[in-house]
């Protein structure tokens, strides 16, 4: 496949794009690529880092909330996946597959789509996001539905891959973190000093990524994840056989970066937590009502797990929220108020609007 359908590393205005670059290019001297790669963009990265007013003053100390969901398919996901796109093409790939709870799903299946490259996504059947399985669809990937869980799923993708020349492009793709370490670095750009980062942690490869950023950037803030209590492996210490959350994207049983990530906690000085599905969507409300930022559940776990057991004498805390709201309309419409019938007059309208 020719590189001549990619841009070339040059600056985005002058390659007749708008905005930011996309990370690889904008991070290109500490990425193991060069200008002249095959790179595969959709101007991801340079995601806003918002100020939660609400939430600093509830924990007594200074939070920011990092809106991942603002990526181009509306997940952290597409930080890992240019790169591990990039890098299938760049190695001659025609087709890439990966397991997925939905947002890996989402993500592999448009920069496929953007690559020009076949994409296979398997997902446990009945236990994707509306959001995500529509996205998958509509990129033109071949969606699987697996009658099983995510781990079954993960561990015949490995096996398929290893019998077909098909890049695997899940989290235990190093080039996945690659991508997904540029967060890091935009949040040292950012707030410069960082004393704690609370992130939710599925399949851990988030975690991970993160702390070799802060790593690589010569910054050392206190890791904090938190897992689903009802997916909790890395708190228990004990592979969980039948994962079960309302939290779809962080529902998995056995981490694929599971000591990576207990040696991130461990060298940050941090830790891993559980917080209930109760507190995931207390969090997950607060989130949307108190500081008009409306996430997926899943990405609600940094902020529930932040409310749960306190900022612990950290002054600067920056929380990750690693997906859109719209992926899971679905718990969203469950978790809200009724929509409220009007006749088309004034009087009913004042009413409906006043109460």
């Amino acid at each position: 496949m020719s590189s001549d359908n990619y841009p070339s590393g040059e600056p985005c205005a002058q390659r007749g794009g708008h905005g930011h670059p996309g990370l690889i290019h904008r991070f290109i001297d500490r990425l193991p690529f060069d200008a002249d790669d095959p790179i595969v963009t959709l101007q991801e990265g340079s995601t806003p880092l918002v100020h939660a007013k609400w939430i600093s003053e509830r924990v007594g100390a200074e939070v920011y909330v990092k809106i991942e969901g603002a990526n181009p398919t509306g997940s952290f996901k597409d930080r890992g996946m240019c790169c591990a796109v990039t890098q299938a093409v760049k190695e001659g790939s025609e087709a890439v597959i990966c397991a997925s709870t939905g947002n890996t799903a989402a993500s592999a299946a448009a920069y496929a789509a953007r690559a020009g490259l076949r994409g296979a996504v398997i997902v446990p059947d009945g236990k994707i996001a509306t959001g995500k399985l529509a996205q998958a669809l509509m990129h033109g990937a071949r969606v699987i539905a697996l009658r099983g869980n995510f781990d079954e799923a993960l561990e015949l993708v490995r096996e398929l891959t290893d019998k077909h020349p098909i890049a695997l492009v899940n989290s235990v793709n190093p080039y996945r973190l690659e991508g997904q370490k540029t967060a890091a670095f935009e949040l040292v750009e950012e707030l410069g000093t960082l004393d704690a980062l609370c992130i939710p942690v599925g399949n851990a490869g988030n975690i991970t990524a993160y702390w070799k950023g802060f790593q690589e950037a010569g910054s050392s803030p206190r890791l904090f994840g938190f897992q689903a209590a009802g997916a909790a492996p890395l708190v228990s210490g004990v592979r969980v056989e039948h994962p079960e959350t309302i939290a779809s994207a962080i529902r998995i049983g056995n981490p694929a970066r599971w000591e990576e990530a207990m040696t991130a906690m461990t060298q940050s000085r941090g830790d891993i937590r559980a917080v209930t599905d109760e507190e995931i969507l207390d969090a997950y409300r607060l989130l949307a009502a108190k500081e008009g930022v409306f996430c997926e559940p899943a990405s609600a776990a940094s902020v529930a797990g932040l409310l749960k057991y306190g900022a612990d004498g950290c002054e600067r805390v920056a929380c990750v929220l690693t997906g859109h709201g719209l992926k899971d309309p679905q718990t969203a419409l469950e978790q809200s108020g009724s929509v409220l019938p009007c006749e088309p007059n004034l009087g009913a309208v004042e009413k409906a609007v006043l109460g």
